[in-house]
């Protein structure tokens, strides 16, 4: 009989090297080396070992997702290290501690790695002073016209001035006018006389989307971005520069002059327009959205997310949205459609139930559509979406959750294998009802034709289509912006979105409704919020054992695939 193997034995991680600073008085570890923006190890910087102590250095030019230029000087502080004596050691004070010998001139924090036992100021006098002639100087070309400034409430200069600033300007002279409402580009809108020089978005175009489209032209107080003669700035990321623009320089076309950021609401949720999953704030106001934008997740997409999925959600507020219950043409209520449905399904034989899922539904809800599946015997499928691909975060499969429609048991190989199947089934027969959720199955090989020999047509959507005008029962759903769920990307990771927005109407939460129709059909009952059925849900799905609603968190978990 062979022995046992043995049990793999991994090899803990290296120990993290620390060094101790001193933070205005105050000691702190910091690791001697921190992921740069590549997510390489480098030396700790001022700035860094500031942000650990929980001391604030105010910048602009710095990003931690941006290689470090140092070009604005406004992190500027001053720094001490041990004094060395003639034989190279450290000179002592009395009571044993190492004597301090303080720099006669600042350093950038941004740039400057610490070294064991340096101290750093940031709150001296000097700092304040020069704190105080940096915003001078930015401030002395720059409009002071806050009030109409599309960038009020997110302005870093406009926070920086009040904080750090003094509080009257001593600049008479006539300002230098830049050009205003410069059109870059399809979605960007340039004000050159805001623009402070950071060049952050100089280095996020070049070295983060790999397209070196913009630069500075002219001299002096003349400087102004600017793109090459003749070429527009039109990449799939240009409107991450508006993010990272700590003033009103740059703006979006979509968002500009909508809405004041202070009266929107910020809801954490997660883009669908492709299997990356980019995390995302929702930006709402009366149950309206404005704006998508990227929220960190060095998990999933840094602090980015690309054009197309930012302004993908001006659908949601079609006015053609399904709002009301229908059955057999005519409106109905959830009660009775649901009722009738589940008297229809109940009478079903073994094999004579279809479901079509799309991978845009969230996990909780493709679970629920596997339990019908699993009652009756029904063949499911849902429907691959393929798209152009890039380096940086567009994935090919344009499904959100193509892996959740897997895990589930909705389909186990490749998308839209049943297909074919299921409109056999139909023609000859066999399949007597069918299921459909957020999908138009017309276009996808099931004709309107094949969909008029149905017995039982249910469908739940979003938006009207040929499938929806076919069905015997119309359940209206919702959008990912007016519900919670969880979707599982293409790297396994599971992660939740809330609700930002209501529903239009009578729609309803696509698991909402699908939990009552369960219950109905199988009697089977327990989880009547989210929380709860994902927690169910996880019990039941091997991938997802061990995880809970809670456990999420903002930045999800990664399970395996």
């Amino acid at each position: 009989m062979s022995a046992a193997p043995a049990t793999e034995v991994k090899p803990a991680p290296p120990a993290i090297e620390k060094i101790k600073v001193k933070v205005d008085g105050r000691e702190v570890e910091v690791p001697k080396l921190t992921p740069d923006w590549q997510g390489k190890l480098a030396p700790t910087t001022m700035l860094q070992a500031c942000d650990i102590a929980k001391k604030d250095v105010p910048h602009y030019c710095y990003h931690p997702k941006l290689p470090v230029s140092g070009n604005c000087r406004m992190c500027l502080v001053e720094f001490g290290t041990p004094a060395l004596g003639p034989d190279r050691k450290p000179v002592m004070n009395p009571d044993g501690t190492p004597k301090i010998a303080k720099s006669p001139r600042p350093a950038i924090g941004c740039a400057t790695p610490i070294s064991p036992g340096m101290e750093i100021y940031t709150s001296t006098p000097g700092v304040k002073q020069m704190r105080e002639g940096v915003l001078e100087s930015l401030l002395i070309n720059h409009p002071l016209d806050c009030p109409i400034c599309d960038q009020a409430g997110e302005c870093k200069l406009q926070e920086y001035s009040v904080d750090y600033g003094q509080s009257a300007s001593r600049f008479v002279e006539a300002k230098v006018h830049k050009p205003k409402a410069v059109d870059l580009g399809p979605r960007i809108m340039l004000d050159a006389e805001r623009c402070i020089l950071c060049t952050r978005c100089i280095r996020f175009t070049k070295d983060v989307a790999g397209d070196d489209a913009l630069g500075i032209v002219n001299r002096g107080s003349y400087n102004t971005i600017s793109t090459f003669p003749g070429l527009p700035f039109d990449n799939n990321y240009t409107l991450n520069t508006v993010d990272i623009c700590p003033v009103g320089a740059l703006t979006s076309k979509d968002f500009r002059f909508q809405m004041r950021v202070w009266f929107l609401k910020e809801t954490k949720s997660v883009c669908t327009s492709c299997a990356t999953g980019c995390n995302v704030l929702i930006s709402s106001r009366e149950e309206k959205v404005y704006r998508y934008t990227p929220r960190d997740n060095d998990a999933v997409n840094a602090s980015w997310m690309c054009d197309a999925g930012r302004l993908n959600y001006k659908w949601i507020q079609r006015e053609d949205r399904l709002k009301a219950v229908l059955v057999r043409g005519q409106k109905s209520t959830w009660t009775n459609a649901l009722s009738e449905i589940a008297g229809k399904l109940k009478q079903a034989q073994v094999g004579s139930v279809a479901i079509i899922a799309s991978a845009r539904q969230s996990n909780e809800e493709l679970w629920l559509l596997a339990k019908l599946k699993a009652t009756f015997g029904a063949i499911s499928d849902s429907i691959e979406r393929t798209g152009d691909a890039d380096k940086l975060l567009v994935s090919a499969d344009k499904n959100p959750n193509t892996n959740g429609a897997r895990l589930t048991g909705i389909c186990f190989s490749e998308m839209g294998i049943n297909l074919p199947k299921i409109a056999d089934g139909i023609a000859k027969g066999k399949i007597k009802a069918l299921i459909v959720f957020g999908e138009e199955v017309t276009k996808h090989g099931i004709s309107a034709e094949l969909l008029g020999k149905l017995d039982t047509l249910i469908v739940s959507d979003i938006l009207p289509n040929a499938t929806t005008a076919k069905a015997h029962y119309v359940l209206p759903g919702c959008a990912h912006a007016e519900k919670r769920g969880s979707f599982t990307n293409m790297k396994g990771r599971v992660q939740k979105f809330m609700q930002a927005v209501q529903p239009p109407g009578e729609a309803r939460a696509e698991w909402d409704f699908l939990h009552d129709l369960v219950y109905n059909v199988t009697s089977k009952n327990g989880f009547l919020t989210i929380e709860g059925l994902f927690n169910e849900m996880a019990k039941d799905v091997p991938a997802f054992n061990g995880l809970t609603w809670a456990g999420l968190g903002d930045a999800g978990v990664t399970v395996k695939i």
